[in-house]
C-alpha cells in the first residue's frame, strides 16, 4: 500500500500503533460514543452510527446514495477523519472479483522527498536484505490467519494486510483484526478511507493470477468476505500520519471489528479456526528471530500470494519522542501492509508484536512499530465497544 521513505527513499508498507514510551499517552484512543446509541436497530446492523457527521448517510435514503456511488466524494471539506466519525455502510457487492483485481493494477508511487534520521544514535545499522519466500499452502495450515485488506482511497481501490487477533473480552469467539492505521486512515492530510472490507485467507491454495480470473468464490475467500462495521486507529497517527518521510509511523497500528457479509452468525475466530494473542511488551533486543507475513502487491509481486520474511529485528528511529521501530531486512513491497510480525510466545504459539508499516526502495527491509501504551489503548478502545455483542 502507501510507500513511506527513510534513507534514499522509503515507502510507507504499513505503521502501527505506538508502545509505551517517549511522550507516549494512554489515553490517544479512547473508545468513540457506541454506533447503536439511540439509533435504530436498521442503522446498527448496517453499520451506521447515529449521529453522523454532515453529508453522510443518515437514513436509508441516504444510504441508497452512497450505495450508488455518492462514496466517491472525496471533497476535503467533507472528508470524515476524526475518530469517532468513521462510516463504512456494507455495499453488497461492492467488491467483486473484477474491482479487486483493480486494486493490485493501482499504480503505487514511491515518494522521493525523504529525510534520512539513519544517523540517530537510537537507529541500528541497516540490515541485509532477505528475500521474500512463498508462503506455503494451504495458507490455513502454514501462517497466521492472515487476509487482505482491500479499501476504496482518493487514488482508487488498494490493498493491505491484516491479522486476526484475539479479544480477551470475547474469547474463542474474536471479530478483530489487526493491521496498520495507514489502511484504513490517510494520516493528517486526510480522513477515514470507504469500503474497507476483510478476506481472510485470501487465495488459500496459492493459485496463480491467470487461475485466479477463472476461480470459484470459495477459492478466492475460502471465509468469505468480512466487512468492516468500525475501525480504531491512534491520534497520533491521524494527526501526524504521512504517505512519505515515516511521519506517524511509530504508532500507525489499527485494529478493525469485521462482521461476515454472509451474516452466518459465527464470529470471525470461530469461523477460521484461529486468532492470535497480540503482545504489548515485546522489545527487540530480546526477540531472537521474527517472521513477517504480507501480501506484497507493488512489482515485482503482484498481491496473489502470501510472503513471509524471518530475521532478528534491530531499531529504527523516525521521532526520537517515540520509541524506535522494529526493523527487519525484507523484500516485501506495498500491499504487504498491516501484515503481521509474529514471534514464539508462551506455550511455542506465535504472538503478534507489530504490523508492517515502512520501507525503502527498492524493498531490502521492513519496520513495523512497538506496540505498547497506544497500541493497547487502541485495542482496548475497540474491544470494550463491543464488549456486549
Amino acid at each position: 500500500m502507501a510507500f513511506a521513505a527513510l534513507a534514499a527513499a522509503l515507502a510507507v508498507t504499513a505503521t502501527a500503533c505506538d508502545s509505551g514510551g517517549g511522550g507516549d499517552k494512554k489515553d490517544d484512543a479512547k473508545p468513540a460514543p457506541s454506533a447503536s446509541a439511540g439509533g435504530s436497530a436498521k442503522q446498527d446492523s448496517l453499520g451506521i452510527p447515529d449521529k453522523l457527521p454532515k453529508d453522510l448517510p443518515t437514513s436509508l435514503k441516504d444510504l441508497d446514495e452512497w450505495r450508488g456511488g455518492a462514496w466517491k466524494n472525496w471533497k476535503k471539506d467533507q472528508w470524515v477523519r476524526e475518530a469517532a466519525d468513521f462510516i463504512n455502510p456494507y455495499i453488497k457487492g461492492h467488491w467483486s472479483p473484477g474491482r479487486m483485481k483493480k486494486a493490485e493494477d493501482n499504480e503505487k508511487q514511491v515518494p522521493k522527498n525523504v529525510e534520512s534520521t539513519s544517523g540517530t544514535a537510537a537507529t541500528d545499522p541497516e540490515p541485509a536484505a532477505v528475500k521474500a519466500e512463498g508462503v506455503r499452502t494451504p495458507y490455513t495450515r502454514n501462517a497466521a490467519p492472515a487476509g487482505k485488506i482491500f479499501m476504496d482511497t482518493p487514488d482508487g481501490p488498494m490493498v493491505c494486510s491484516g491479522t486476526v487477533v484475539k479479544d480477551p473480552r470475547h474469547p474463542g469467539r474474536s471479530n478483530l483484526v489487526a493491521t496498520a492505521g495507514h489502511c484504513v486512515h490517510s494520516g493528517r492530510n486526510g480522513g477515514w478511507l470507504r469500503n474497507i472490507n476483510f478476506i481472510p485467507a485470501f487465495n488459500d491454495q496459492g493459485l496463480s493470477p491467470a487461475a485466479l480470473n477463472s476461480a470459484r468464490p470459495e477459492q478466492v475467500a475460502p471465509y468469505g468476505q468480512w466487512w468492516v462495521k468500525w475501525a480504531q486507529t491512534s491520534n497520533y497517527w491521524i494527526q501526524k500520519g504521512a504517505k512519505s518521510g515515516g511521519g506517524g509511523s511509530q504508532q500507525d497500528f489499527a485494529v478493525l471489528r469485521v462482521e461476515p457479509v454472509n451474516k452466518s452468525g459465527k464470529s470471525l475466530e470461530e469461523t477460521v479456526g484461529n486468532a492470535v494473542k497480540v503482545n504489548f511488551h515485546a522489545s527487540s533486543a530480546r526477540i531472537r528471530g521474527v517472521s513477517s507475513f504480507g501480501y506484497p502487491a507493488a512489482p515485482p509481486f503482484d498481491g496473489s500470494k502470501m510472503y513471509s520474511c524471518t530475521g532478528r529485528p534491530s531499531d529504527l528511529t523516525i521521532d526520537p519522542q517515540q520509541p524506535a521501530l522494529h526493523r527487519v531486512g525484507c523484500t516485501m513491497t506495498g500491499g504487504a501492509s498491516g501484515g503481521a510480525w509474529l514471534v514464539k510466545g508462551s506455550g511455542g504459539k506465535p504472538e503478534l508484536i507489530s504490523v508492517n508499516s515502512i520501507g525503502p526502495h527498492p524493498a531490502t527491509w521492513l519496520a513495523g512499530p512497538r506496540l505498547g501504551a497506544t497500541a493497547k489503548g487502541v485495542f482496548d478502545a475497540i474491544s470494550t465497544k463491543y464488549g456486549g455483542s
